[in-house]
């Protein structure tokens, strides 16, 4: 038997500041070896996870058979859900674009106008939120910086608005997997569970990024063409960001997180569409110097119609699947202590982790538990929608083997992404499980009443270091939660602020930039992109911070459950 392990917060030398510094040893690890090194990052989110087990056997005293617990519940955990989620996301994905239904999408949409302001708004920010919502994980900002060029942009212009528009929707990108995630990771912390916290996290997080979607698109406009130029359309500006922003905030609130990227987007295209008819700018400006968009050839309207209702599948499906478990219908459903993290008392599973004051008031058993949704998962639900779009796609005449063809592919293309997930998880868990998130807590603390400005800087820099809300979210957001506590903050609060701050790191993260480099053919000229994007990371990031601490002092209100 391993016997119950308390945790403590002073390891080295009694001292919380020494303590939480070596604490932040795995993370600098993995910072230094993503950022400075530039190893593969699942090279880099091994190194990190060996030393967070080092760590906390070595210095916080987590005896060996916990640490090994925590260490492979992580691993688990961010197979499934994370990565079940991510994977059958960009295999539907991938569906799309060997079906032609992607291509169709892409050529309906240049056809909508030729001034280049308004295909900024179309193509960076509301088809550019789309495949973020499906797909994520650098996709959007090579899609659409890519496709941005071929109407004619300049290449690194196309790569920055790309980067800068990709900022409203990542919270909740690759059907909702950053929110998943945190709600996963908070409910033990917090005592609650998995279902009520992710959806008060959703609604957190879409009552602060709808003020930034209304922004992003007249951000995105002055970026491009001036001031000037942008108030000469700002009816598509404005309905825009209004019918994203407006979207964004009821399916996040009232649904969840998993479709609100999907039909935000969805409603922004549909409106701005819909706007064209009725309105045009009175003088299209195609750039400086610049000639009309690339003409392609003409789909016919029902193959328009056909490639638009596989994502009305997608969304069908999702909402079916999140209505039968609201009703209860959890057929398939397991969970469990989590071997190794606890001993048999009385018949029932009893903790082996304890948590001490000054985190929690008394001691407190902290449950390792795991839970299996088998047909309630995200992951399954976008499965059977592939499946229910490949039989439209059959019945059109793609090949049978299509299908398998193109989940193997998928398979290959995310096995490094998935193995870096598992190992980031794991370092997320050990840090949590041992007290070392703890100990950075109570220095973080320290910050006091400023905490929510710096808490979003805490999520940019972890998207920066990372390329990832969700990763962000993994190493950041339990201690965000943590802080919040000893503080007397919300933690649902500061947890969703680093999920929203770190949406403003996406454009900065090395990663990110080499995609949009890439998709645009500017390979190598990464760092003129970082130097025309890291102004408007920083400026938005600080506008964040401000919102964080209105919502924590002066409208309170907004918190969910206050």
């Amino acid at each position: 038997m391993t016997g119950a392990f308390h945790q403590s917060y002073e390891p080295v030398a009694g001292s919380v500041a020494l303590s939480a510094l070596v604490a932040a040893l795995p993370l600098v690890v993995l910072a230094v070896l993503l950022a400075v090194v530039r190893v593969a990052p699942w090279k880099a989110a091994v190194a990190g996870a060996t030393t967070a087990f080092a760590l906390a056997w070595l210095v916080w005293r987590m005896p060996i058979g916990l640490a090994v617990a925590a260490a492979t519940h992580g691993m688990a955990f961010g197979l499934w859900p994370i990565s079940w989620v991510v994977l059958n996301a960009v295999f539907f994905y991938n569906l799309t674009v060997a079906s032609g239904d992607f291509d169709v999408i892409r050529r309906s949409l240049a056809r909508l106008t030729d001034d280049r302001r308004i295909q900024a708004l179309l193509v960076a920010f509301c088809f550019g939120a789309l495949v973020e919502g499906i797909a994520g994980f650098g996709a959007p900002v090579a899609i659409s910086a890519a496709m941005l060029a071929g109407l004619g942009f300049e290449p690194v212009s196309a790569a920055v608005l790309a980067l800068v528009a990709n900022t409203a929707p990542v919270a909740f990108g690759s059907i909702g997997i950053p929110i998943t995630t945190l709600g996963g990771l908070l409910a033990p912390i917090l005592g609650r569970d998995v279902a009520s916290t992710t959806l008060d996290l959703s609604a957190m997080v879409g009552r602060q990024l709808p003020l930034f979607s209304l922004l992003v698109p007249a951000y995105l406009v002055v970026l491009l063409a001036g001031w000037r130029r942008m108030v000469e359309v700002l009816p598509a500006v404005v309905t825009a960001g209004a019918s994203f922003a407006l979207v964004q905030f009821a399916v996040s609130n009232f649904v969840g997180p998993e479709l609100t990227d999907i039909l935000s987007a969805l409603a922004s295209l549909s409106a701005l569409a819909l706007l064209l008819r009725l309105w045009r700018p009175r003088q299209p400006w195609r750039g400086e110097g610049g000639g009309p968009s690339p003409v392609e050839r003409h789909d016919p309207k029902t193959r328009v119609a056909r490639a638009y209702a596989i994502y009305a599948i997608l969304v069908v499906v999702v909402l079916l699947g999140q209505g039968a478990a609201s009703l209860g219908l959890k057929n398939v459903r397991w969970e469990t202590a989590w071997p190794g993290s606890y001993e048999v008392r009385d018949g029932r599973a009893a903790p082996l982790v304890h948590r001490e004051p000054p985190i929690v008031a008394s001691t407190t058993p902290y449950p390792l538990n795991y839970r299996l949704d088998a047909l309630t998962s995200a992951g399954t639900l976008v499965l059977a929608a592939s499946g229910a779009a490949f039989l439209v796609m059959l019945a059109f005449g793609a090949p049978l083997a299509a299908f398998t063809i193109t989940f193997a592919r998928t398979l290959r293309q995310l096995k490094l992404p998935i193995v870096t997930i598992a190992f980031i998880l794991s370092i997320a868990t050990v840090m949590n499980y041992s007290g070392m998130t703890s100990s950075m807590a109570l220095a973080l603390a320290a910050t006091g009443v400023l905490f929510p400005f710096f808490s979003a800087f805490i999520g940019m820099l972890g998207v920066f270091l990372t390329g990832s809300d969700t990763s962000s979210n993994t190493l950041f957001g339990p201690l965000q939660a943590t802080t919040a506590k000893i503080s007397g903050l919300d933690p649902i609060l500061m947890a969703a602020t680093n999920s929203s701050g770190g949406v403003m790191g996406k454009m900065i993260s090395p990663q990110n930039l080499s995609v949009g480099a890439a998709g645009v053919g500017a390979v190598g000229r990464e760092g003129e992109i970082f130097r025309r994007v890291i102004g408007h990371s920083l400026v938005l990031t600080s506008l964040m911070g401000l919102v964080a601490m209105l919502q924590a002092y002066v409208v309170p209100w907004m918190v969910p459950g206050r």
